[in-house]
C-alpha cells in the first residue's frame, strides 16, 4: 500500500513539473525581443534623431544606425565617423554599428557596448526591453552600471523598414528586400519625413 502511494505521489509530482515546465517554457519564448527598429527622439524637441536596427549577430545582438534625420539645430550631421577609434574609423554613419555585443537574459541584455560618435568613446552598456516590447532603456556606463546614464528608445512599427535606404535593408534586411526599395530613384535618401 505505501509502495503503491509512493508511486502515485512520484508520477504527481512528475505531471505537475512537465504541466509547470510546459507553461514556462511558452512565456519565456514569447517574451519581447529587442530585434527591430527602434527610434531615439529629442527630449527638448521631441522630433526624431535616428533611428537603430537591432539583430541577433552569431548569439549577441548589435544595434546599427538604420536611418539619420536632420540635426534640431540645422547644422549638418557628419557623413563618416572620423572619432571612432577602431575598425568604425572613417565608416559612414547610416549602417554604423554603436552597439555590439549585447548578451541577451530574457528582457535584459548584458555585457555590450556603446559607442559615442561625437567624441569616439566606447561605453560599457546594458538595455532592458519592457514587457509590452514597446520601449527600450539604454544604459551607457564606465566602470559600474549605476555610474550611467538611461536613454529610452521607441519600437517602430514593421513597416517602418520601408522607410529605410536600400542599401541597410540589404545589408542587414535582406529577406524584406523588395523590388520597391530596389527601385528608389537616386537622392530619395535625403528624404526628412518623420516617423510618428
Amino acid at each position: 500500500m505505501e509502495t503503491q502511494v509512493a508511486t502515485n505521489w512520484t508520477r504527481l509530482v512528475a505531471v505537475g513539473l512537465v504541466a509547470l515546465f510546459a507553461a514556462v517554457a511558452p512565456a519565456a519564448a514569447a517574451e519581447p525581443s529587442v530585434a527591430g527598429l527602434w527610434q531615439k527622439v529629442d527630449e527638448a524637441t521631441g522630433k526624431p534623431v535616428v533611428w537603430f536596427l537591432f539583430f541577433d549577430n552569431g548569439g549577441s545582438y548589435q544595434g546599427v544606425t538604420a536611418k539619420l534625420f536632420p540635426r534640431s539645430d540645422g547644422t549638418a550631421s557628419p557623413r563618416t565617423c572620423t572619432a571612432c577609434p577602431d575598425d568604425r574609423k572613417g565608416a559612414p554613419f547610416l549602417g554604423l554599428p554603436l552597439i555590439r555585443d549585447m548578451k541577451r537574459a530574457g528582457l535584459k541584455y548584458h555585457d555590450g557596448n556603446i559607442l559615442d560618435p561625437r567624441d569616439g568613446k566606447i561605453y560599457s552598456a546594458s538595455m532592458t526591453v519592457s514587457p509590452d516590447g514597446q520601449t527600450l532603456t539604454v544604459r551607457g556606463y564606465i566602470g559600474f552600471e549605476f555610474l550611467g546614464r538611461n536613454e529610452t528608445w521607441y519600437r517602430l512599427p514593421d513597416d517602418a523598414g520601408k522607410q529605410l535606404d536600400p542599401v541597410i535593408v540589404a545589408k542587414y534586411m535582406p529577406g524584406q528586400v523588395t523590388t520597391s526599395a530596389m527601385r528608389r530613384p537616386q537622392g530619395a535618401g535625403k528624404s526628412t519625413d518623420h516617423a510618428r
